[in-house]
Formats: C-alpha cells, sequence, structure tokens
C-alpha cells in the first residue's frame, strides 16, 4: 500500500505531461520511490497501458501499487535494458526518471544521507543489501581516494586538506556518526558550514551508490529502449547530474566532440524539446522546500 508522506514529487504535473503521448503506450518510471509520479501516470494511462517501475531500496517497496498494468523491479535503474528485455518490452513510449534522494531517505536518520541528525551510522546506501557504505569510505580510502572523491562529488576546491585533515583525524579513532564527522569541521565558519556539509555528504553519497556511472548508463539504454518521438524526462538536482542530463540530451555523449552522421545531420539520439532549464515555480518551492534545487530536461527520441 502507497504511503502518502513518503516523497513530494516535484514538478509532477509538467513531468508526467511531458513524458505521456499514448495513453495505451509503454512508460518507465525509474526511480518509484512513494509512488507519486506512478499513480499519476496510471491516471493517464489507458487500459492497454503498461507502467514499469524501478527502484533498489527496500523501503520503497513496501509501496507497491495494486494494478494489473503495473509492474515493480526491485533493482537499480542501471539494470533497466535487461529487465525490460526479460518481461518482453524492446521499446518503450517514454522513461522518466527523477534522481536524488527521497524525502523519506532524508528524514531517516538511520539511513545517514541528511546533515541534520547526529549520533547516526554513516550509510548513506540506496540498496541495504550493497556493501559500501560511507564510513568505511571515510576509514578506509587513501588521502588520495578521498581527495578525488570530494573534489569530483562534492566540488570542493580544497578537496585534499580535507581528506587530510580525515586521514589524520582517523588514526586516534574510527569515523562512525554523522556526530563525528561533524565535529571534525568543526572550525567551518557557521555561514558556511551548511553548505560545506552539504558538499560533502553528497559527495560520499554518490561514492557509494556509484550514482553518476549509473545515470549514465541508464541515458545510454533510454536512446536504445525509447521508439522514435518517445521522450525522455529527467529531474536532475545538482549540476553534476545536469550536466551529464545536459549534454548527452543535446549531443549523445558524456565527453569528447560531437559527430556527424553520413548525410552531415549531428548524430544524437535525442532533440532537447527546450532551450532552457524547466524549474519549479514559486508556489511549489513554498510548499515543498526541497524543489528549490529540481531542474527538469526533456528530449524526444530522434
Amino acid at each position: 500500500m502507497m504511503n502518502e508522506v513518503y516523497h513530494n514529487p516535484v514538478l509532477l504535473n509538467k513531468s508526467v505531461e511531458a513524458l505521456m503521448g499514448n495513453p495505451n503506450g509503454v512508460y518507465v518510471d525509474c526511480t518509484y520511490g512513494g509512488g507519486g509520479h506512478s499513480v499519476e501516470i496510471l491516471k493517464r494511462l489507458g487500459e492497454q497501458g503498461r507502467l514499469i517501475a524501478f527502484d533498489q531500496d527496500q523501503d520503497a517497496w513496501v509501496n507497491e501499487l495494486e494494478d494489473d498494468r503495473f509492474t515493480l523491479v526491485k533493482q537499480n535503474f542501471r539494470y533497466m535494458k535487461n529487465n525490460l528485455r526479460y518481461l518482453g518490452i524492446r521499446k518503450v513510449n517514454g522513461i522518466l526518471a527523477d534522481l536524488g534522494v527521497s524525502s523519506h531517505q532524508f528524514d531517516s536518520p538511520e539511513r545517514g544521507f541528511s546533515i541534520r541528525f547526529d549520533n547516526e551510522a554513516l550509510d548513506m546506501r540506496m540498496n541495504r543489501s550493497a556493501r559500501l557504505t560511507a564510513e568505511q569510505i571515510l576509514n578506509t580510502y587513501t588521502e588520495e581516494k578521498l581527495a578525488n572523491v570530494f573534489y569530483n562529488y562534492g566540488e570542493l576546491r580544497n578537496s585534499r586538506k580535507i581528506a587530510r585533515i580525515i586521514a589524520s583525524e582517523r588514526k586516534s579513532a574510527p569515523i562512525k556518526t554523522t556526530a563525528d564527522l561533524k565535529r571534525i569541521f568543526h572550525f567551518i565558519p557557521k555561514n558556511k558550514e551548511v553548505k560545506f556539509l552539504a558538499q560533502l555528504f553528497q559527495s560520499l553519497r554518490i561514492e557509494v551508490n556509484d550514482e553518476l556511472a549509473a545515470l549514465k548508463e541508464m541515458l545510454v539504454q533510454s536512446a536504445e529502449l525509447i521508439e522514435t518521438g518517445g521522450k525522455l524526462v529527467v529531474i536532475s538536482y545538482h549540476s553534476l547530474e545536469d550536466r551529464l542530463v545536459k549534454r548527452y540530451m543535446k549531443t549523445g555523449l558524456f565527453e569528447g566532440e560531437q559527430q556527424r552522421d553520413i548525410y552531415g545531420n549531428w548524430a544524437s539520439p535525442f532533440k532537447p524539446l527546450q532551450s532552457k532549464v524547466i524549474v519549479p515555480d514559486e508556489s511549489e518551492i513554498e510548499e515543498n522546500p526541497r524543489a528549490r534545487s529540481a531542474k527538469m530536461r526533456i528530449a524526444v527520441k530522434n
């Protein structure tokens, strides 16, 4: 049964309206969570339509919907293509991905995602069956590897200094809780503390869950799975994700120079449908403050 307070979906109507063309088509919700987007898709789906949703977080599975047109796949969306083939699906009409951490995950202290809580385990696994945790990263990664995580995934320019401090502190006692980590950086000025910790936690979370690699795999698979004229809709919450989505939708690449096909046309699998990113309006942000950082991009399959 769906938990209505599990997560408040961002840009709900705009994203589903952008996604759906054929009401009897096949659609994918890459990030099921509390089922908010899936419920809205099913409202607009015809009797012959089909919706496949993905979520690797066991907490989300209790929200599974009972509908003959709906299937919940209890895995990471990076395995989308293989799972759809197992279900006999080769092509879909649209794919929606609402990236990032759900409200439920942020609001569950024991998950270790939020800087708001103290004395909670530094876990940060979206899939609790996975082995790697934030605690393991902080206590076992080399100083150089830590610096790379903080720089690449948290965009922290003083990443080497941060890594050096952590490597020094863990010699006297393991870093086990959110309070331990925050205590190490007690010297950060109060007006910069929240932003710094948010970037630090983000970097650890991305490393724990291999989020950017999973996103790349999903985007590439989307180009293979979506039929011509179908839509890809992605909502991201930080610049690392948004840059990957923007570039792939525009060029079909994550790096390097875009190529032309044999006819001289740019060889991109998608065409972006808007020149500017779509963001929530003030009323939605007021109702749901976590929507403030959301950016939605829509592309049609060529």
